[in-house]
Order: structure tokens, then sequence, then C-alpha cells
């Protein structure tokens, strides 16, 4: 289903109930909401084997339960929880993550999103863009200042709210599959929210304190994103050692030719080495939820996601680029 979408450069429509029949849509939902209840250390393992079939795939599972469904369940009152994490454990509900704007990407401070309160609740207006899942959701983590604050002011402080996307007022629009190159079956989109009433039980953590919910969220998905490359790699070096075995040239399989041990033998190393990151990571994350007042744990756990991700990014893109060498003029077609 994967290859055949990704051909056909769409998102790929199996994926949703393929992960229900097999149960995969909550896999690091805590039981009593319906999850599996996976520690950082399997849930992460999951998405590594899961990201074997694709980044797309993969990234249909972190936006749905890294950053969607986890903030949720860190943040979120009892009656939030009750509301949307069953029904996305079952794949009755998709989740994302908005908080990338079309000006303010990798620095939140410039966003210009904003939420005024009145008696029933709160009202949002503004524009989120590149958002995973955005044109399939049925609710939105959301980030927003509040409205009539300037700049500076020690009031303006960034406060998240789930957003159901039937709202009134709320409009998305998915991009282009040929608009990004590398994961055509991702759903990506851009949203805009037009005065949509948002409950005052939709509030997630506290009025204010929204920066700390997306930088929360940002370690789970950035771990995500490393265990996703680890599966990728793994997938390459699969791929590369059979091919390796069972194409000749110069009257012997391939993978007695020193240029092309050398490149699997990369590709391990890349594997290895991810895979040490991820985990290490996985299980400090683990330690720091189980001691959540432990301040330098959690520092601890922010930079190695970090180290996590930038290292297995980078890994997975060199043992991708080995594999088609291995696999020559048929690599490249």
């Amino acid at each position: 289903h994967e290859e055949l979408a990704y051909a056909e450069r769409r998102f790929n429509d199996q994926l949703l109930p393929l992960a229900k029949k097999y149960d995969l849509l909550g896999v690091n939902v805590r039981p009593e909401y319906g999850g599996r209840g996976a520690d950082n250390v399997s849930y992460f393992r999951a998405l590594a084997r899961i990201g074997r079939e694709g980044t797309g795939v993969r990234t249909f599972f972190s936006g749905h339960l890294s950053i969607g469904a986890y903030p949720i369940q860190a943040w979120g009152s009892e009656a939030l929880k009750r509301k949307y994490l069953p029904a996305a454990a079952r794949g009755d509900a998709v989740l994302a993550f908005g908080l990338t704007e079309p000006d303010a990407g990798s620095n939140p401070r410039e966003m210009t999103t904003t939420y005024a309160a009145d008696a029933d609740g709160y009202v949002l207006n503004g524009v989120k863009y590149l958002i995973s899942n955005g044109g399939v959701a049925d609710a939105v983590v959301v980030f927003a200042y509040p409205a009539g604050l300037a700049a500076g002011d020690p009031a303006r402080r960034v406060t998240a709210f789930v957003v159901d996307t039937k709202a009134d007022g709320f409009a998305a629009e998915s991009f282009a599959a040929n608009a990004k190159m590398g994961m055509p079956t991702a759903n990506t989109a851009m949203f805009q929210m037009e005065n949509v009433r948002v409950p005052r039980e939709h509030l997630l953590g506290e009025d204010g304190g929204g920066l700390r919910v997306a930088m929360g969220s940002l370690v789970s998905g950035r771990l995500s994103v490393a265990a996703g490359c680890l599966g990728v790699i793994e997938d390459c070096l699969a791929e590369a050692v059979e091919y390796a075995k069972t194409r000749t040239q110069h009257g012997k399989e391939i993978g007695r030719h020193q240029l092309v041990q050398e490149h699997i033998a990369r590709i391990e190393l890349a594997r290895v080495a991810s895979e040490a990151l991820v985990e290490r990571a996985a299980a400090l994350k683990d330690a720091s939820e189980a001691a959540p007042a432990d301040r330098e744990l959690a520092r601890r756990v922010d930079l190695l996601a970090a180290e996590a991700k930038f290292f297995a990014t980078n890994a997975a893109w060199d043992a991708a680029d080995r594999a088609v060498q291995v696999w020559g003029g048929r690599g490249w077609s």
C-alpha cells in the first residue's frame, strides 16, 4: 500500500484502517484511556519498526501520538483525556499538533495566532502551517497568545488548547503531494481559524503555560523522528545486504567487492550508533517521567533527544545514499 501511494504521490488511505486492525493507534496511551501503555523504550522501538515502512507512515504516528496524544495525556484534564484519548487509541479520532506558522517556524515567540477569553470559553484566530496530519485530523493541539497584547508585555504568554477541526471557522487545506520531497504519503496541511470557539474545558495545561506544553511535546516529537530514522537505516541495511547477495558483477556477488562491503559496513555503523542514542534517550525519558520534579534529568532528556534527532536524521540520509550506490542504476531508478 505504501509503495503504491508513494508512486502515486498521495496520502496512504490504507494506513488508518491497517493501524486500527492491528491496534497501533494507542501504543503510548495508558490502558485506562484505551491504549496499550507502552513505556518510552517500547514505544520508540515500535516507531523504528514503523519507520522501516516509510517516513510518511512514521510521520502519521508522530503527529497522532508523539505530539498529539502525548500532550493531552501529560497536561490535559481528566475530562479532556476521556474525551480524546480513547477515540484516538481506537482510530476514531486523528490528532495533530499546531505550533508552526508561516512566519514562525522554529521560534514560537514569533507566533501571531491569538485567543480571547469570554464567558463561554475562548475565541481563536490565526493560521498554522506545515502541520502533519493537519488535513485529516479531528482535533489539533493549538498554541496561541492573548489578543491585544504587544510583544514584551509580561502578560503575553503562550497558551495551549485542543481544537476540534469541525468547529465553525476552522478551515484546513492539504498541500499537494508534489510540493514535498521524500514524504508524499504524509498528510501536511495549513489551517486557518477565524473566530473559532473553544470550550473552557479544552484548555491544555494552565492559562499561560503553553510554552511548557510545546517544549515538552517537542522532546517526544524529536525522539519519534530519531526512532523513525533508525527504521530507515534498518531498511536500507536489509535491502543493501539482500541485493549484494543476489547481484553479480565481474564474476562474483557484488557483496564480495570491497567498496560495496564498505558501504554496508558504514550503514551498519549508522544503525548501531543511532539505536544506542535512541534507546538511551528513551530510557532517560522514562526515568524523567517517573521523577517529574528532577529538572536536571529533564534537561538531560531534552539535550539527548536533540542529539538523537540530529545524529539519526543525518545518518539515515547517508545510509540511504549508500544503499542507492549498492543498488547502482537500479537504486537510482
